[in-house]
Formats: structure tokens, sequence, C-alpha cells
């Protein structure tokens, strides 16, 4: 069955118009967001449950918070997911900002089945960036790979892969590919920095301070609530007592601004990789609705 791939930076609009389309096409939603698998990690990750309705959805809430989930996981999640949606006679519907998750979806990453190495991450956690990089021009890089540098989280996944390459050989990915049809949510960049700011005091107002205290009470180290993203890093730093609460706010603010140039960076390239991703035109939920259906029955 093919795919309905529904991508965008974050506070975008997604997430409702994979719903709206869902409940045209019988749908179910799979959630490309590489935060929402966790569980008790709510408000920061934005899973907005409460959206979906009726609509079945998948990979939210799938593994304990303060646990490590990675590309490998996902993909065998996927597939599961998929099949079973298939099986039901649904409509599959791929939908989430985690760019990286959704190409290794679409395009089959052969890298991305190597085993996480939970000595070498807890080594190289510590280490910054910088030392970070040079520890990965260090060594051979493997062939066909291209090392995503613009995390830490990324860049220590880069060195995982090229560490474990020097002794294994990489075997074929498992997974067949699925023709898919890929739509893309962009709005005009005015309207997307005023909705990251409104979501983010409707987050706080909504207890998202109290959700990463709730985290930390609860045994999960500092350290590894940074690792899950800006929410939880600048909640952590606050709740720690290393920022006041406007630098907090502003800091996050201006962090989640840029995450999302990052992510219209990444479906930009996954555009040069080789995925046409129709790119919707503004208009009412109505109109783009329309828009995604016709195009998803295109030839």
């Amino acid at each position: 069955m093919k795919l309905l791939v529904v991508l965008g930076p974050t506070a975008s609009g997604k997430t409702s118009l994979a719903v709206a389309v869902a409940k045209r096409l019988n749908g179910a939603i799979i959630s490309a967001d590489s935060r929402q698998v966790y569980r008790e990690m709510d408000i920061g990750t934005g899973k907005d449950l409460a959206t979906y309705g009726d609509i079945p959805y998948y990979l939210i809430d799938v593994v304990d918070a303060g646990e490590q989930y990675h590309v490998t996981q996902y993909l065998a999640d996927f597939r599961r997911a998929f099949d079973a949606i298939c099986q039901q006679g649904q409509q599959p519907i791929l939908c989430g900002g985690t760019g990286f998750y959704i190409q290794a979806v679409l395009q089959g990453f052969d890298y991305s089945i190597v085993p996480v190495d939970d000595a070498l991450r807890k080594a190289l956690y510590p280490l910054p960036i910088e030392v970070l990089k040079q520890k990965l021009l260090d060594l051979p890089i493997p062939p066909g790979f291209s090392a995503d540098t613009s995390t830490q989280k990324r860049l220590i996944r880069a060195i995982e892969i090229a560490t474990w390459c020097r002794h294994q050989s990489l075997p074929a990915n498992p997974y067949p590919r699925i023709p898919a049809k890929i739509v893309g949510i962009d709005p005009p960049v005015d309207v997307r920095r005023q909705r990251i700011t409104d979501r983010l005091r409707q987050r706080l107002k909504g207890g998202l301070l109290e959700e990463v205290q709730r985290l930390l009470d609860n045994g999960i180290p500092p350290q590894r609530l940074v690792y899950y993203g800006l929410e939880y890093k600048y909640a952590t730093q606050y709740l720690l007592g290393e920022m006041d609460y406007d630098v907090f706010f502003t800091q996050l603010n201006t962090a989640i601004h840029r995450f999302a140039k990052r992510q219209m960076t990444y479906f930009r390239k996954m555009e040069k990789d080789g995925l046409n991703i129709h790119w919707l035109t503004n208009g009412t939920v109505d109109d783009l609705v329309e828009e995604v259906i016709d195009h998803f029955r295109s030839a």
C-alpha cells in the first residue's frame, strides 16, 4: 500500500492536517517524532493527544522516559505499525518533523541498523562538540556514509557508526522500500515564529515545568533530560537554578526558532537526496485537505 507522509517544522499544524486527512481516507497515523516515543514526556514533546480524536495513532508512548531510543528501533516499530494498519484495511499516514526518521523509512538508510553502543555514548556525551568533531575526523568514514554533525546527538551517532564499521561488515537493510507521496507544510516565517512563541507560553501554562520536575523527582538524571531536547534541556537548567525565568524563556524560545529552521534545512536536504516533497500552498485546513488528497491520488 502507498504511504502518505505529512511533514513540516515544529508548530506548522501538521498533526491537525494529518488527522483531518485521515478522517477522509479512513487513515491511521504513525508518528515520526523522535521524542513522542517516550512515556510521561507529554507537554514538552507536544503530543496533543486530544487532537487525534477517534483516529488511531502509533509510535507514541512506546518506551519509558529515561530510556534510549534510536532510528534502528524506530524502523522496526514503523514496519510493525505499517503492516498492522494495512491489515486493518486503513490508509497509513506518517506524520512528524523528525526528518531523519522519515528519510530512513523512505530510503532505507543501511547505516541506521548499526546497533547502539551504550558504553561509547557514555564516554562521548560529556565531550564538547569540537572534540567530538575531531574524533569523527580521526575515524575512517564508511563508503556512502554522510555524517550529520549538526547536533551533539547526531555527531555521537556518526562516531558510533564509524567506530562500528571499522570492525564489522554492514548487513543488508531488511526493510523493502515503500511507495510514498510526501506533502510538506511551510508556513510563512512570521506566522511560524508567532505560533512557536504562543505555543511555548501555552505549554508553560499547561505545566511544562511541573512535568520536568516530576521526571527529575522520579530519578531521571538531569544530563539525561538535557539529551531529550530543547524544552527539557532549558527547563532542567532553570529548575536547577542555572538561570532565571526570563533568561530561560528567552533562550528556549530562540532555540526553538532555530530548531524549526534546521528542520526546514533538513527537509530541503531530503529533496536533494531524491525525495519529492509537494509543498502545500497557504489556505484553510479544508483547502489543504483537498490539496493533500488530490496529490496523494495523483499518479
